[in-house]
């Protein structure tokens, strides 16, 4: 395996689904704004949205690539007896579940949402549309058995495709916006369902190489398959720590108005770089990860692990210096449109700041966690996450008062930072990892090519002042054009200095 064409090949079409998740985005913006009926819908979308990213961006992966991988090792039919037994489990699980949240989803739309619960025109919308989206999570839990079973199998590309389908859904409705009006909200939510099950239907036609389906529901729960779910719970946990701090937030955000929407806008665009920095890197490493461990070839393992975390630096470093020198116009060029005024482009603006500042510990976070994984340890990054979490509420509630929405991302950033911080420091305790001769030089590098790309995004920035205004109707090009010069620099620099190497594009992991 490649660990830069892998990571390039997954990062590049999750790129095409972030960028056509922005046009989405833009669109939601200029029609819907910060409303309260942007509120309703944000609330109505994070639930099947966290929980497509709890199970869609590896958490799924973490429990059952090296559970999965070590069933084929002994077998093909080893592997397909386990693939059926954990399908058919799933399969009943969820629908069970769906059907009971769909009774009493006022109650649980109010859990989520609290400070929707006085505003009974807001609390209902959000019921009705949590109603038509929540199907969403079958399809796309049971698509993520299926991305991983590809995985397995080191196959990333239709996996990492596969939410294009969303986003294109989502952009065909909205371009029919202003003969829609408020209804538009309903009709998305149903393209939400559908766009679940489409996914999961173009992820089957190319998983029919290596499984099919079989369904049974006869099901004998074996030792394999007991470790598996109790390896599972934990890791949803442990892997999605990020977005579940991110649905508290949204819990939390919810006694604010429009504070939902200013949480969201920020939260897609850094997300963007994480899909690649953290989340790519996660699932690209995990499956030869396990294989070495399982073969106890330390040296791979060594280098496997030294080379995700060089590069998830290497990628994360830079986009924080960028987001945090350019938030308010990156905001403002991406979003601010429509309904989508200054208050709206300087409190999410805000919101993206703080949480930049945590971006480096959100990959951190995916990569150290990987790991833990591919030594069947899902335990441990639990049990740090859950205490990251409880950190979280803490910060965000005892601030909320005082300090507003604001606390949220900045509770988040404080939590991820100590998560990945203590994660660093079980894996050394267990000896599950240990840095190479050459990382700290490399480190060094990439920190001092990413200060000066800030200084020159900066001055470009600066440059472009009133071509990057709010008023002017042409800032969106602006800015690109600002990222592409700055990405130049950066790219430049690092190889000027050796903090990338060109001969890693070659070597095999």
């Amino acid at each position: 395996m490649n660990l830069i064409k892998s990571t390039g090949t997954f990062g590049f079409y999750t790129i095409i689904s972030r960028i056509l998740g922005y046009l989405r985005d833009i669109l939601i913006a200029i029609f819907l704004g910060t409303s309260s009926i942007a509120d309703a819908f944000f609330v109505a979308f994070r639930i099947p949205n966290t929980f497509r990213r709890l199970f869609a961006e590896g958490t799924f992966n973490a429990a059952f690539v090296p559970s999965y991988t070590s069933e084929l090792s002994k077998g093909k039919s080893r592997s397909k007896k386990f693939g059926d037994q954990i399908f058919n489990l799933l399969f009943l699980g969820l629908l069970f579940f769906i059907l009971i949240v769909e009774i009493f989803m006022p109650a649980f739309v109010g859990l989520i949402a609290p400070g929707f619960v006085d505003d009974a025109q807001k609390i209902e919308l959000a019921i009705n549309l949590t109603r038509i989206m929540f199907p969403f999570l079958m399809f796309i839990c049971l698509a993520s058995f299926f991305s991983a079973i590809l995985n397995s199998h080191n196959k990333f590309a239709a996996a990492s495709a596969a939410p294009i389908i969303l986003n294109i859904i989502l952009i065909g409705i909205l371009l029919f916006g202003r003969s829609l009006g408020d209804e538009i909200v309903f009709y998305l939510s149903y393209g939400v369902s559908i766009a679940g099950l489409l996914q999961l239907i173009f992820l089957y036609q190319f998983v029919k190489k290596f499984y099919s389906v079989e369904l049974n529901f006869k099901i004998k729960i074996t030792n394999t398959v007991k470790i598996f779910f109790k390896k599972l719970l934990p890791s949803i946990f442990s892997s999605g720590v990020t977005q579940i701090n991110i649905l508290v937030g949204t819990i939390i955000a919810s006694f604010q108005a429009s504070a939902v929407s200013y949480l969201y806008y920020a939260d897609r665009i850094y997300q963007i770089n994480l899909a690649i920095a953290g989340i790519a890197i996660g699932v690209v490493i995990l499956p030869q990860l396990s294989k070495y461990v399982q073969s106890k070839k330390k040296e791979k393992i060594t280098l496997i692990q030294n080379k995700a975390l060089e590069l998830s630096m290497f990628l994360s470093l830079p986009a924080t210096i960028a987001l945090l020198v350019g938030s308010e116009e990156i905001i403002s060029a991406l979003f601010g449109y429509g309904s989508f005024d200054m208050e709206s482009v300087t409190n999410s603006a805000k919101a993206l700041y703080f949480f930049s500042l945590g971006l480096p510990a959100f990959a951190l976070i995916k990569v150290f966690s990987s790991f833990f994984f591919a030594n069947h340890d899902t335990k441990t990054p639990f049990y740090i996450s859950l205490i990251s979490v409880i950190l979280n509420i803490f910060i965000s509630v005892y601030y909320f008062k005082e300090i507003g929405f604001i606390i949220i991302p900045i509770a988040t950033s404080i939590s991820s930072w100590f998560n990945s911080i203590v994660l660093f420091i079980f894996l050394k305790k267990e000896k599950l990892f240990r840095f190479n001769q050459f990382f700290l030089i490399k480190f060094i590098k990439i920190s001092i090519a990413s200060i000066i790309m800030g200084f020159i995004f900066r001055y470009v920035i600066l440059f472009f002042e009133n071509q990057l205004s709010y008023s002017y109707d042409l800032k969106l090009f602006y800015l690109i054009l600002s990222v592409i010069l700055g990405l130049m620099a950066y790219l430049l620099l690092a190889f000027f200095i050796r903090a990338f190497n060109s001969k890693d594009l070659k070597l095999k992991y």
